[in-house]
Parts: structure tokens; sequence; C-alpha cells
């Protein structure tokens, strides 16, 4: 159908279909958000808690598990998305210090799952 009209749901996905990540922006309507602990919950759409990894080697480190905590989180929106407890949302912005910001980028560049889903925007 190539005169159809462009699906908005798509708008942010056109020539790649993993959901883009957005760090450091105020989220918008629509937005899912992930929200490192200590961090303010927004006050509107969809929004996932994570607690960045402390510096330094401890038991359930990230060298000692399969999976990161914002590789967790990522994996509860995609979920929440795909069961419809989450509205659609079509990006994902971070409200995180830098060690938050550090283990987000970590777990869309090193964790496969993640990778496959989501991208930095």
């Amino acid at each position: 159908m190539p005169n159809s009209p462009p699906n908005p749901h798509f708008q942010y996905m056109e020539k790649d279909g993993r959901i883009p990540v957005y760090i450091g922006i105020p989220p918008g309507p629509g937005d899912a958000v992930l929200v490192e602990d200590g961090h303010a919950m927004p006050e509107a759409g969809h929004a996932m808690r994570f607690v960045a990894p402390k510096l330094g080697h401890q038991p359930g480190c990230l060298c000692c598990t399969a999976r990161g905590p914002a590789a967790n989180a990522f994996s509860a929106l995609y979920r929440d998305r795909a069961t419809g407890i989450a509205p659609y949302f079509q990006r994902v912005v971070v409200l995180a210090s830098l060690p938050g910001q550090a283990d987000v980028k970590a777990a869309l560049d090193q964790d496969t799952v993640t990778r496959a889903r989501f991208r930095l925007g």
C-alpha cells in the first residue's frame, strides 16, 4: 500500500524498529520513563524505577549477575507495553544520575535482550 498515510505509532521508528531511549530530557506525554531510585517519579505516563549499582565489587554486582538493574527495568517496561499494563509508548526517557546513566548505557550496549528492543535515541 504505497499511498497509505503514515502510521503515527511508528514516527520514531521508521528506520530502526527498536524503541529510542533519551537521557536527560524532560518526559513528554505518552513517554515511558525509566527513573533511578532517588529521583522524583513523573506525574504522568508509565514509569519504572531502577537502582543503579554501587561502584566496586559487591555481592550481586554486575560482573556476578546475569543482567543489571537497568536491563531488568527495560525488560519490565517492554513487558508492560506488550501486555497492555502500560499504554503504548514510542520512546523511553531516562531520569538518572551519572552512575545510573552509565548503567542504562551499559544495558543498551551490552545486554542482548535490551539491545534488541531499545536503542539510544
